[in-house]
């Protein structure tokens, strides 16, 4: 198998992995909000979080003793795509009899797709990593190009969302998003059995509980992990926030006379999509800056970007100039986000033996985003959206409920981004572990081992 050839088909299998993702996750809160579901519409994002506490590590177990990761990733992916299609099917028999959503039904069965999707992520990079070491490769030096193409199926799924109609707010077309969904899922399901095989270990020689991770909560002992943990979990809070409400924010403006009809009010996708492009530009910028600043550089970079994204969100509008805020929120999203969880799992890689590597990297998943993202979304809901914009009566007046939310947010990212900048210490030098990095296993999921 050529070099060549084997770069192409991880890239395919990326760019399938994140389109199923891409097709629904930022237009998804706009169609729940327009049908009636405006106060659950956290709830659809939080058990992306939840389910990323448990089902990772349980999938990865059975891929890692049982059955083969490929094939578990294609197991993975059909149960995910049917009942994705259950829940489109479930979505357009509502509309058609009443109008509106009803939650209970369409909550669950969503909620077992998303539970069979999240564990892909992780089951998508480890394929990826074994199939680079059978063909000679670096994970470090040729995974990244691999990976981008992950974002570039996101934003060509959202786009395709956004212009075909499927993420606005017409009955007939709104909730065709999750079959868009359920078909990616699916062709993945069948592309997955053309990967090359991974090995299983039917032995199992650790302990139920290395396997999942348990012991890797010992690094709790040492300060400076305790609090970088903490920290990752505040942070998490954000991670989710503008994924669950942004389109639904931007689609708002429709309905204020003074913004309704324009471009960008008409294509609340179209402009987040943004986001993820400069996201697939900020990961091919990360080794630069890490070693120009250091890890808490970076860091601090992302943590003060949650301030700006919120804020510019808070300051913007769907008319030029305001646009420009807006525009400039997704670009800082690229930073925000790739830079503290790609320099985040560097710095968990630095500061960890290598037998507790894969353990603490998937504590520090398990602290984003899944006890972070989960808290954060439920509270962004319970305590803010819903307070200052589902439970305000005029167009313009939850417009502006909109903006004071935006600001809350932001006041929160600035007060851990100062915490942190006060309270962590940033270890340089004292990294326990020098392992080369291709022979340390492949990262969790989300992640891009990077390393001068």
């Amino acid at each position: 198998m050529s070099c060549s050839n084997i770069k192409v088909r991880l890239s395919v299998m990326n760019f399938l992995e994140f389109a199923v993702w891409g097709a629904y996750l930022i237009s998804m809160g706009m169609f729940l909000g327009t049908h009636g579901l405006g106060t659950y519409v956290f709830w659809f994002y939080t058990i992306q979080g939840l389910v990323s506490i448990f089902m990772p590590a349980v999938i990865g177990v059975i891929a890692d003793r049982w059955i083969p990761a490929q094939i578990t990733l294609s197991l993975c992916h059909l149960i995910a795509g049917v009942f994705m299609f259950a829940t489109g099917a479930v979505a357009a028999s509502q509309l058609d009899a009443g109008g509106t959503l009803q939650f209970g039904l369409l909550f669950t069965l969503y909620s077992i797709s998303i539970a069979f999707y999240m564990p892909t992520i992780g089951l998508s990079n480890s394929v990826a990593f074994n199939a680079l070491e059978q063909s000679g490769l670096s994970t470090v030096r040729d995974f990244p190009a691999i990976r981008v193409f992950g974002t570039v199926g996101f934003i060509v799924a959202e786009l395709f969302v956004n212009f075909v109609g499927f993420g606005g707010t017409t009955i007939q077309h709104s909730y065709a998003q999750f079959y868009t969904s359920g078909a990616i899922s699916l062709l993945l399901a069948l592309y997955c059995f053309t990967l090359p095989k991974c090995a299983v270990c039917r032995q199992g020689g650790k302990s139920l509980a290395d396997a999942l991770g348990l012991k890797a909560f010992r690094l709790f002992r040492r300060r400076e992990m305790a609090i970088f943990f903490i920290f990752s979990m505040l942070l998490g809070v954000s991670l989710q926030i503008t994924n669950t409400y942004g389109s639904s924010f931007i689609n708002q403006f429709n309905s204020v006379a003074e913004y309704s009809g324009g471009f960008w009010a008409k294509n609340p996708t179209f402009l987040i999509s943004i986001s993820q492009c400069a996201e697939a530009l900020c990961i091919l910028l990360i080794p630069f800056f890490l070693k120009r600043f250091g890890i808490k550089g970076v860091m601090l970079i992302a943590m003060f970007g949650w301030v700006f994204r919120f804020g510019f969100f808070g300051v913007g509008d769907t008319n030029t100039p305001g646009v420009v805020f807006l525009i400039l929120s997704c670009i800082i999203y690229g930073v925000a986000f790739d830079f503290f969880n790609v320099s985040g799992g560097i710095y968990v890689d630095s500061q960890t033996d290598h037998a507790q590597r894969s353990s603490a990297q998937g504590l520090f998943m398990l602290m984003t985003n899944g006890i972070g993202a989960s808290i954060g979304t439920v509270l962004a809901g319970t305590c803010v959206v819903n307070r200052f914009v589902v439970e305000t009566a005029s167009p313009e007046a939850q417009l502006e409920g909109w903006r004071t939310s935006w600001y809350i947010f932001a006041a929160y990212a600035l007060v851990v981004a100062i915490c942190f900048m006060l309270l962590f210490r940033d270890t340089k030098g004292d990294a326990k572990d020098k392992t080369p990095l291709a022979t340390a296993g492949p990262a969790p999921e989300g992640f891009i081992d990077i390393k001068d």
